[in-house]
């Protein structure tokens, strides 16, 4: 495939992705609308799918429909399989995660629209909205694959990749407390703990994963190896994500970091505290965590003062080049063109 057959066929999946969407909510929401009980719960189901699980960027869930197609023979990728790829794509995009998440950082938008929670009436009732969104990630799988032998596993992986995220949550949460800075608490060993458990399982692990276990790979040497490489991706995606919630602008990224108001154990703190001066620390310390602009107007010019945009950018290469040399040690036997393509999608993002 040449350079423009890959961007066709990735614009293909993305578009058969898109498509599939509204049977996603036909099939959650159909039987129940009209139930004299809890049709006006069905009918708020299909108000919290429209409104959270589009308008991203689709990576997660094209990774599953894209590593699939690279993974399974073609003849084999029949009109069903391909359904139950999609599928399987559709539920590591409801973003259950990032409704709730959003609360916790009292985030004001995401994707480009204001959060789910600050809209008119929705409030903290998008907490059992989130419950509602995760709950079902299981009936899509009941209702398309429980006849695969694949079936259990994609219950495990989901079921792991949670509570693994939900321990990445946590440890984000108490580095960092509402209201309490203690700058000692953001290492680059917490750091690192918070990042693997909080996205690169997830965002990075859980799809290849799914497609792998679609595919009837399962063996722990598989598993593992491919583990290795996209661990590390989720990393450099994570640090990405932390660069941008402050340099990036907010009108190509979709949303308005409050990294610094929140206290987070993000990169750009950490680099600063390994390089700040005592006179910089004591900065730092009393204007971060702050929600008033002008502190963090001043936190945002001490990390200018350290040139962290430059010191991103070198990261940036470097860990780019880790990862080329991961994949060519790692991918087999997998194709590595399933961990190509997503570091190339990754590399120098503006969103």
């Amino acid at each position: 495939m040449n350079g423009d057959q890959k961007l066709d066929a990735y614009a293909q999946a993305r578009q058969d992705f898109i498509q599939h969407f509204p049977q996603i909510v036909k099939i959650l929401t159909e039987d129940g609308m009209g139930h004299p009980e809890t049709g006006d719960a069905i009918a708020r189901l299909k108000e919290v799918l429209e409104y959270n699980a589009v308008g991203g960027k689709y990576q997660r869930g094209l990774t599953v429909l894209i590593a699939f197609q690279e993974l399974v023979e073609p003849r084999k990728q029949d009109a069903a399989s391909l359904r139950r790829a999609l599928t399987v794509g559709w539920c590591v995009e409801l973003a259950f995660f990032l409704v709730s998440d959003d609360i916790m950082d009292s985030s004001l938008t995401r994707r480009g629209q204001i959060c789910w929670y600050q809209k008119p009436g929705i409030g903290l009732d998008a907490i059992n909205d989130a419950l509602l969104l995760e709950a079902c990630i299981y009936r899509l799988l009941k209702v398309y694959c429980r006849e695969q032998p694949y079936y259990l596993n994609l219950i495990e992986l989901f079921l792991q990749s949670s509570y693994q995220t939900e321990i990445g949550q946590t440890l984000d949460l108490i580095t960092a407390p509402q209201g309490s800075v203690d700058l000692s608490r953001f290492t680059e060993k917490r750091y690192k703990s918070i990042v693997k458990y909080k996205t690169a399982f997830y965002s990075f692990y859980l799809p290849v994963a799914a497609a792998m276990y679609m595919a009837g790979i399962d063996g722990e040497k598989e598993h593992a190896n491919a583990k290795k490489i996209l661990l590390e991706m989720g990393e450099f995606f994570q640090i990405q994500d932390d660069f941008l919630d402050l340099f990036g602008d907010p009108s190509v990224t979709g949303k308005i970091g409050t990294d610094i108001q929140d206290n987070k154990c993000s990169w750009l703190v950490v680099q600063c505290l390994q390089q700040a001066s005592p006179e910089q620390r004591k900065v730092l310390q009393e204007n971060y965590g702050q929600k008033e602009a002008e502190k963090v107007a001043r936190v945002k010019a001490l990390y200018e003062e350290l040139n962290l945009p430059a010191v991103f950018t070198q990261y940036e290469e470097d860990s780019y080049s880790r990862l080329m040399s991961l994949i060519e040690r790692c991918a087999s036997p997998l194709p590595p063109a399933i961990f190509l393509g997503l570091a190339h999608n990754i590399y120098k993002r503006k969103k």
